[in-house]
């Protein structure tokens, strides 16, 4: 076992600790950091400290020494974590996946290169040239991966910018035949080192690929040192010479690229195709775009190219055996910088996801089965953050929603209202602050900050640049350009170039909304992984200046058997730990054959309950059906069609079926009333059904039980002093602006800023909102096109009050005058029922309508 090390060198597994607590495992682990022991047990888990330094202990004797060896026969060493997962992997052919979790600096992509490493060394042992290919190319990529995806930070001089879960596929001897990559990338502006040039040549990289890469970045280096002026009429670039070399670098024509640097194409709604010139802003905004996209395209290609040459070839299970998976995931850790922004977001909540993974793979399976085999201990209240993830990815209410619906608003949406936003949704969120909402906390900087309590820590983010980067919008025009190279290899990366402007309507996805979809597949093919072995890293920086280190508050403890991976997670905050011991090595036999007998008999009886269970649940369903064909016999035949018939309370099973069932009956019924309507009536009953469902019962009474005439100025009867001289406006108004409809008109009185108040008439068509006034013949004072109507607000009360508002912000407020046909006539439905029936028939939109 570890514990045999000597304990000069402390507790070389943590569940060996006499009490479990923050105080022992620090001292613990600093005591083994100074004596040269970077790794630490935790169960079947393994947590390191980074010397920041080459250490003498991953050479050939060291591969031989934990190859194929029990977990506990050797010293702890993230080799005893790879072996143990490349045997269960062996033992039961199923996939298995070793995640490498840690803040940023800690030595996580280290380690999973010497994980793949020991893997790499300890198969092929008959040295197939095949085998040895796809080793040498899987080992060869992370150079090339590394030199396009690290950057230097203020915490790691070689930070990852990049998450990368690298599946393995081996055949039945657990020789490696091929593999995939799946990288998420989160910035998208890098530089390359030298050795690559080695790695892409033993990769397969042709000589025109690898000139096309250098090609690639040139072009990157240029646009990041193009600037551009500005006069009073235009915007032009400083110095040519540098758009020709763009050209020549990315085989396209000069004056394409100035026309896509200065102008962007746009479709009008018409069809008709215009040139628009940037501004200044706008030109950098979009030369900035280009440079991204143009790496992230090139990202994205190389690994597709990696995974062309090392994906599984002419594989037959049948003739072959199984093909399993061995996965390595080394992603991004967790982030606290003095300034945290988006990127910083981004990681944090893929750090909050696979906490939640771990919590719903470990803890609570773990217990449950704990519970089921009857095994006494003392129950675990662990902190699950699905609140934390849900702040951030809820539909409709999550901070990226947030973002995003501010990123499709029309108009100026700055970072501050965006933030005044997140404010106004998720003020009352346990787990969310501002300034705005905590004015005494200092730290934080009035319309500027906001602060989520991660697992890990608390995390101030300032929102500025927020918008810009989730937006990260790349005008069509450069697709195009690239597209266009005479280069096949560039033309190859923008296939989206080839559409022309006017067949590109959909707004592409916004970066938060893309970072979040890739996050959760990685979670869901996590999740399908069995026995997942945990390498926890940690920053030596962490301690001991810290008492409690932020990544360390939540510890992994993972022990039982190498064969079924039994995993157990406890907050360092308990005097003891309530959990049996860990299981020794000679016992995984004896306790699977225990498990097996308790897990035959407890199938046996609960076969036999289900069996009863089924044919009890049966009948209840045939119960239920039975009364309902009872009662319901005679609907037709009844005045109301069943609306006062009780339905009988279903069987938990039919409750959903029960549902469904009465919705059909009442549209049943609906249709029984409305086929008795006549077709001119139609039109009045879909604006009542509209109001009815706009004011959702917030107005007593809006109209319902009246007929609606809608063209008040024009009826004798309500105004029968000025109806014959609107007629005459209205039949001028007709030929003038050709409107089809008129959708409503009557009297009102029109309220300004100052609460004066002025007698007016009011006529929306099909096409126009007039205002009138009744005292000079009807004269049009003020005429706005329907279409840029966004909304109308009215209250809850009798009163009709109502505002129009206006994408142009020129909003209209009036109060509705009943008129003489019937002087306590609400008319506020009828005008939201008619206008919103319009909109719904002509333009398939509802507009907004609010009530309060």
């Amino acid at each position: 076992m570890a514990a045999l090390e000597g304990l000069e060198f402390g507790k070389s597994d943590f569940v060996l600790l006499d009490e479990v607590n923050i105080e022992q495992f620090m001292e613990n682990l600093k005591l083994r950091f100074e004596k040269g022991r970077i790794y630490t047990f935790i169960g079947e888990g393994v947590v390191s400290v980074n010397p920041y330094k080459q250490m003498d202990i991953y050479g050939k004797e060291d591969i031989d020494a934990y190859r194929g060896r029990e977990l506990y026969e050797n010293p702890p060493h993230l080799y005893a974590v790879a072996d143990a997962a490349y045997k269960a992997m062996k033992r039961r052919a199923k996939d298995t996946c070793i995640v490498v979790s840690g803040e940023s600096g800690a030595g996580k992509t280290e380690a999973s290169k010497y994980i793949m490493e020991y893997i790499a060394a300890i198969t092929n042992p008959s040295q197939r040239a095949e085998v040895e290919s796809v080793k040498k190319v899987l080992l060869k990529s992370n150079c090339v991966l590394e030199a396009f995806g690290n950057a230097k930070t203020n915490r790691n001089d070689n930070s990852s910018r990049f998450g990368k879960y690298m599946a393995i596929n081996l055949n039945f001897n657990g020789d490696p035949i091929g593999g995939n990559i799946n990288n998420y990338l989160l910035e998208k502006v890098r530089t390359i080192h030298k050795a690559v040039l080695s790695a892409l040549n033993v990769i397969g990289f042709s000589e025109e690929e690898i000139h096309s890469i250098y090609r690639i970045l040139g072009t990157i280096l240029i646009l990041g040192n193009l600037q551009f002026e500005t006069d009073s009429e235009s915007v032009r670039v400083v110095g040519m010479g540098d758009v020709s070399h763009i050209a020549e670098l990315t085989s396209t024509e000069p004056d394409n690229v100035t026309k896509s640097l200065l102008y962007r194409t746009v479709a009008t709604g018409g069809g008709e195709v215009i040139e628009k010139g940037h501004s200044k802003k706008e030109a950098c905004f979009g030369r900035d775009a280009f440079t991204k996209a143009l790496y992230e395209r090139l990202f994205g290609w190389i690994v597709g190219r990696i995974n062309a040459v090392i994906e599984v070839k002419d594989y037959n299970p049948v003739l072959h055996g199984k093909n399993t998976v061995i996965g390595v995931l080394d992603i991004y850790g967790f982030e606290i910088f003095d300034n945290n922004s988006f990127e910083q977001f981004c990681i944090n909540y893929c750090n909050e996801k696979l906490q939640q993974l771990f919590i719903q793979l470990i803890l609570c399976q773990e217990q449950d089965e704990y519970q089921r085999e009857g095994i006494i201990w003392q129950h675990i209240d662990y902190f699950n953050n699905q609140i934390i993830v849900d702040l951030v990815e809820q539909p409709h209410q999550g901070i990226i929603s947030v973002l995003d619906e501010a990123c499709l608003s029309v108009g100026k949406v700055t970072d501050t209202v965006c933030l005044e936003s997140m404010d106004a949704k998720l003020g009352q969120h346990p787990h969310y602050t501002s300034r705005k909402l905590t004015p005494s906390d200092k730290t934080m900087e009035f319309h500027r900050d906001f602060r989520i309590r991660h697992y890990a820590g608390d995390v101030t983010y300032s929102i500025e640049g927020f918008l810009d980067k989730n937006k990260d919008p790349l005008f069509q025009d450069f697709k195009r350009l690239i597209y266009n190279s005479s280069n096949p290899v560039l033309k190859e990366m923008w296939p989206d170039g080839q559409l022309s402007i006017t067949e590109v309507t959909k707004r592409p996805l916004t970066a938060a909304t893309l970072f979040k979809n890739s996050i959760v597949a990685l979670v869901e093919k996590l999740g399908c992984k069995v026995g997942a072995a945990w390498f926890h890293t940690c920053d030596s920086n962490s301690w001991p200046n810290q008492p409690a280190p932020r990544n360390m508050d939540n510890v992994y403890l993972m022990w039982g058997t190498s064969c079924t991976f039994d995993c157990v997670s406890v907050t360092i905050t308990s005097l003891s730990s309530p959990f049996p011991p860990p299981s020794l090595p000679l016992s995984p036999s004896l306790h699977q054959v225990w498990r097996g007998a308790l897990a035959r008999m407890r199938c046996q009886r609960m076969r036999s309950i289900f069996a009863i269970m089924g044919c009890y649940k049966r009948y209840k369903v045939k119960v239920h059906l039975w009364e309902v064909e009872r009662r319901f016999a005679n609907v037709r035949n009844m005045a109301d069609y069943g609306k006062s018939v009780e339905w009988p309370t279903p069987p938990a099973a039919l409750t959903q079926f029960h549902s469904i069932t009465q919705q059909l009956h009442r549209r049943w019924r609906a249709w029984q009333i409305v086929k008795n309507i006549p077709p001119s009536d139609m039109g009045e009953v879909r604006a009542k059904v509209a109001a009815l469902g706009a004011l959702n019962g917030e107005r007593k009474d809006w109209g319902c039980g009246r007929p609606w005439e809608r063209d008040y100025l024009a009826n004798m009867r309500d105004c029968h002093r000025s109806s014959s001289n609107f007629i005459l406006l209205s039949q001028e108004l007709r030929n003038k602006d050709e409107y089809n409809q008129v959708i409503f008109s009557g009297f009102c009185r029109k309220m300004n800023r100052f609460n004066k108040s002025t007698d007016r008439a009011l006529l929306i068509t099909d096409k126009h909102i007039y205002k009138l006034d009744p005292e000079k013949q009807f004269k049009v004072l003020k005429r706005l096109p329907l279409e840029l109507m966004t909304g109308l607000s009215v209250t809850a009360g009798i009163d009709q009050m109502v505002a129009l508002h206006t994408s142009s912000q020129d909003d209209v407020l009036l109060y509705i005058q009943r008129g003489e046909l019937c002087p306590d006539q609400d008319r506020i439905g009828e005008l939201v029922g008619t206008l919103i029936d319009h909109f719904t028939r002509l333009v398939a939109t509802v507009k907004g309508c609010w009530v309060g």
